[in-house]
């Protein structure tokens, strides 16, 4: 899988800004993507050494548009711990 196809964007909330205190970073990642697919990926296209990748898989929730019904698409979630001293810079942070 192409490392542009693993990642597909940062996840940026109020946790996620946190978690960055701990070297963690939070990205929208392929489902299909495996473990070291994501830390290949972070380590080709950001220039960093990646320590640990943890995953999570989320179901698509039900929704419904007046009588039509439908379901949001299920994504997986990727926290990525960069190596001591390394560092990550998103948004020109």
């Amino acid at each position: 899988m192409d490392k542009f196809q693993v990642i597909k964007q940062p996840i940026i909330t109020e946790r996620t800004t946190d978690l960055k205190q701990n070297r963690q970073i939070v990205f929208k990642v392929d489902i299909r993507a495996n473990k070291r697919e994501i830390k290949q990926a972070v380590d080709e296209l950001f220039k960093t050494k990646v320590e640990r990748v943890n995953t999570a898989r989320f179901k698509g929730k039900p929704k419904r548009m007046g009588a039509h019904a439908g379901r949001r698409p299920s994504w997986k979630k990727a926290v990525v711990t960069i190596k001591e001293g390394e560092k990550l810079e998103l948004f020109g942070e």
